[in-house]
């Protein structure tokens, strides 16, 4: 089994990102692929859960080991394959999913496609007290130091971005070509720079 790969990231598409690794590309299904655009052809580490059946062998890719023991957690859920733990892992709010489960919040979860109020209680029933602590609090760490600089419009621009989907790295790449713009620039015209520059 694989834990991650390392290569080249060499092509992307609406539901999946390619690897090349010493010449051979794996196609990796990730929740957001478009998140890796600032990382086409670079080399790139991708954490993996390598699903395999009779008829075909998927691969499952995360950028970090709390997201990877996440999916797989979701997996151990009754009623919960691969696409649904993946579509609930595109939501990029996993500090709201882990205390979604936790004060059991159905609610929260049914927002997700394919997730109804049964599979929703199933995913807390199961998971409640089983969820990784030290997940939780890595990713409470992740979520008290937001971008903070001296430009509240920026900072609330970046922090809109990320709300959006694009990865911390992602927007602090382009947190400096942003900072550039002139001081009157409005929080508005900062995502609005930021998506075209996130997404060219």
């Amino acid at each position: 089994m694989y834990e991650y790969l390392y290569g080249e990231l060499t092509d992307i598409s609406d539901r999946y990102i390619v690897i090349d690794v010493n010449g051979v590309g794996y196609l990796v299904n990730v929740a957001n692929p478009y998140h890796f655009e600032t990382d086409i052809h670079t080399k790139k580490k991708i954490y993996v859960h390598q699903s395999v059946t009779d008829s075909s062998m998927t691969l499952y890719g995360f950028e970090t080991l709390d997201d990877k023991q996440l999916f797989e957690q979701l997996l151990n859920v009754s009623g919960i394959g691969s696409k649904s733990a993946l579509a609930i892992m595109a939501g990029n709010d996993n500090t709201g999913l882990i205390n979604a489960i936790k004060t059991e919040n159905v609610s929260f979860l049914v927002k997700f496609p394919g997730i109804g109020k049964k599979t929703a209680q199933q995913i807390i029933l199961d998971l409640k007290d089983k969820i990784d602590k030290n997940l939780q609090l890595d990713l409470n760490i992740r979520e008290s130091n937001p971008i903070v600089g001296q430009n509240p419009k920026l900072d609330d621009a970046l922090n809109a971005l990320e709300a959006l989907g694009f990865t911390h790295k992602s927007v602090e790449k382009i947190q400096s070509k942003l900072a550039a713009l002139d001081e009157s620039t409005t929080t508005d015209q900062y995502i609005s720079n930021g998506l075209k520059m996130l997404t060219k």
